[in-house]
């Protein structure tokens, strides 16, 4: 009897705490406040944002970006011969000398640009226009693309009433992901991608360990939400593997004179 008295009044004991403890949280959460979950610190920097201008230098640039091409001349690129990282990655063809004209630098035929800075993780904002005379059709009409890190295109072409292969045409990560919509404009009007870029993740052994995301608007309209790039954007055959660090932006030269304005990139 004296045993059984001794656990009664343990388990007594412990049901009392529990109770004091939930109501005490409860109390607790009663107690709160609008100001418990503010948070103030660290305050973001103030970016000032660009401004849509009514000539040809399109959208300008918010006040933290770096400029790769204002309209004056191709000082922040070189040219190089193709556009395999196997080739860029150790010579160039020189300075580029892609024609400006009027704030525009255009792609011309052997060579494609190559930025001299290169990134990891970004926002990229460019402008182009395909050639307002239609010329060809398919992947042959105003054909261009913007490699991101130098390896992974985001598709450039006219796909204004012109059907196509579906992860080849504007909007795509070529070969790996269909755009969401085609919100193309019309050939020889300009067009803008806004890009958010995360670059792959590659262990010491260089093993990818996270693909490489991104997300793309076309004209203000989502094409790409947050896709997986599973490697190299391959002509023929599958996405390749390469690890990598930073790399550079690459504007490919196709055999048509595609023209460029207003490219800035935000480090992320």
């Amino acid at each position: 009897m004296k045993k059984t008295s001794v656990t009664l009044a343990v388990c007594a004991a412990l049901l009392t705490f529990a109770v004091s403890t939930t109501s005490m949280a409860q109390n607790q959460s009663s107690k709160q406040t609008p100001e418990s979950t503010e948070i103030y610190e660290p305050v973001p920097p103030v970016v000032t944002p660009g401004v849509v201008t009514a000539n040809t230098s399109g959208t300008t640039p918010p006040s933290d970006a770096t400029v790769l091409f204002d309209g004056k001349n191709t000082d922040q690129w070189v040219a190089i011969t193709g556009y395999d990282p196997a080739s860029w990655e150790k010579t160039n063809a020189g300075p580029l000398k892609w024609p400006v004209r009027d704030g525009i630098m255009y792609s011309t035929k052997g060579f494609s640009a190559r930025s001299k800075q290169e990134f990891n993780d970004f926002q990229l904002h460019i402008e182009f226009k395909t050639p307002e005379k239609v010329e060809g059709k398919g992947q042959g009409r105003g054909n261009s693309g913007v490699f991101l890190q130098g390896r992974y295109e985001l598709q450039v072409l006219d796909n204004y009433e012109n059907p196509t292969y579906v992860d080849g045409m504007v909007g795509s990560i070529y070969k790996q992901a269909i755009p969401l919509a085609n919100p193309s404009r019309k050939p020889g009007e300009w067009q803008s991608y806004d890009i958010i870029y995360q670059a792959p993740r590659f262990n010491k052994a260089g093993m990818m360990t996270d693909y490489a995301y991104v997300t793309v608007l076309l004209n203000g309209v989502l094409v790409q939400n947050h896709a997986a790039i599973r490697g190299t954007t391959e002509y023929i055959g599958y996405p390749k593997v390469q690890p990598h660090g930073a790399g550079p932006i690459l504007l490919q030269d196709h055999g048509n004179p595609v023209g460029f304005r207003n490219i800035w990139v935000r480090p992320l």
